[in-house]
């Protein structure tokens, strides 16, 4: 046992993380940094690669995971949101928290959050239990992705993080990071603390202008991934490699983002070295080409072909458009689709039906998910065929009944990551 108080199991723990309005978006850091307080402010022990931006921030996380494990440290990750259950977004060294540990954790941070009298968020106590738990286990190192923009996300709580890494930055939660992309850079470059390194995914004129003029005004060290440096060298389903900077790499991940995602990657490490740590280049290697990072054009299945992908924005669907040419050329593409109804989904299936022969329509696993039956009557105005499901199990076996053995169709899942999860299950893939 971690603590001596009496603990919650892991199903009451997990019940009161979800009471109704906990993992609604309240951004600001009062209510967080006095949980942490309480808590013994572990965040100040921990070395941390602090992680932003609109699409890419999971995987770039998950390969800076990879690779610093691959060197020999003992790195926590903590993502959102999760696939399956809660436990996936706290790891150290790939392997999720255990339930009992995970129970024992957060009954200590939700103790401390009774606490409190602006009771803090589902996200807020999540962040701190594995804060809490990064210090406990002696980490090397601790990588945080931002569960939402920067400025004001639960995870800014950091002082001075080893790295900064802003990723790929797009036009998502408008309604609360701001309606141009220059508004969304300035959100996101909120977690850039005085005097730090910042690596940066290489972006549009406007958006590096937002985030340069913020790290002069910091004195932080910009370092911008170099995309021209990339060289392709072999492409499959299996995974592709490629050349940056005169090393060759390889990674399981699909999409020409990918090798973007990774260009990012190497440019972290590089800044890392820089400050003494030590990061072989064979273990660089090995970290990128053994990342697992599951629901981002993923092939599930074969026979017919069934990718999942957590695609939810209109960045993304281009990206699925464009991976759907690359990967399955010559084959019509049934799309299961779900959406959450805060999203811009109208410009999502603009893009998204570019690639669509038909649509398999289910309602994500979110209290905020739009309704199978009202998706599918928006989508009846692309004039192809709708089915609409009552469940997301209802819809996989539907699709890939629809697509039959797969000669001449495949089918891909994309919408939202709140349905990628039981989609998985149903191709036996937890």
């Amino acid at each position: 046992m971690i603590y001596n108080q009496p603990t919650m199991n892991y199903k009451e723990v997990n019940e009161k993380l979800l009471e109704p309005g906990n993992f609604k978006s309240r951004l600001g850091l009062e209510r967080i940094q006095e949980l942490l307080n309480l808590l013994g402010n572990p965040e100040k022990d921990l070395k941390i690669i602090h992680v932003a931006g609109t699409n890419g921030k999971g995987s770039c996380s998950a390969m800076v995971s990879s690779v610093l494990k691959a060197c020999g440290y003992k790195t926590g990750l903590f993502t959102s949101p999760h696939l399956h259950k809660v436990n996936e977004r706290m790891q150290i060294n790939g392997k999720e928290i255990e339930d009992e540990v995970f129970a024992e954790v957060m009954t200590a941070v939700l103790e401390k959050a009774d606490k409190i009298e602006d009771h803090p968020t589902g996200f807020e106590m999540l962040t701190a239990g594995v804060l809490t738990w990064f210090k406990q286990e002696k980490c090397d190192f601790a990588v945080l992705e931002v569960g939402l923009g920067g400025r004001f996300d639960a995870t800014n709580v950091v002082s001075r993080p080893v790295v900064e890494i802003i990723m790929n930055i797009g036009l998502d939660h408008t309604a609360i990071l701001g309606n141009t992309l220059e508004q969304i850079a300035f959100e996101k470059a909120g977690i850039i603390k005085p005097d730090t390194d910042v690596v940066l995914y290489q972006q549009n004129e406007s958006v590096e202008k937002t985030i340069r003029d913020i790290c002069t005004e910091r004195n932080a060290r910009l370092h911008v991934a170099d995309f021209s440096a990339i060289e392709p060298e072999f492409d499959s389903m299996e995974g592709q490699s490629f050349n940056y900077k005169g090393q060759n790499y390889a990674i399981p991940l699909l999409g020409k983002h990918q090798r973007k995602n990774a260009a990012v990657v190497i440019e972290a490490m590089e800044v890392l070295r820089s400050q003494d740590v030590k990061i072989e280049q064979e273990d660089l290697e090995y970290g990128l080409y053994s990342v697992y990072w599951p629901a981002r054009f993923e092939i599930c299945a074969e026979d017919p072909y069934f990718v999942v992908d957590g695609g939810h924005n209109p960045q993304c669907a281009t990206t699925v458009v464009d991976n759907l040419s690359e990967y399955f050329p010559g084959k019509e593409h049934i799309l299961l689709v779900g959406v959450l109804k805060d999203k811009d989904y109208e410009t999502l299936f603009n893009i998204l039906n570019l690639a669509a022969c038909e649509y398999v329509c289910v309602t994500p696993d979110s209290e905020r998910a739009l309704s199978a039956e009202d998706l599918g009557e928006y989508l009846k105005k692309f004039k192809k065929p709708v089915t609409v499901c009552p469940s997301i199990e209802d819809g996989v076996f539907t699709a890939m009944e629809h697509a039959g053995d797969g000669e001449k169709k495949m089918v891909c899942a994309v919408g939202s990551l709140y349905m990628t999860g039981k989609i998985r299950d149903c191709l036996g893939l937890y």
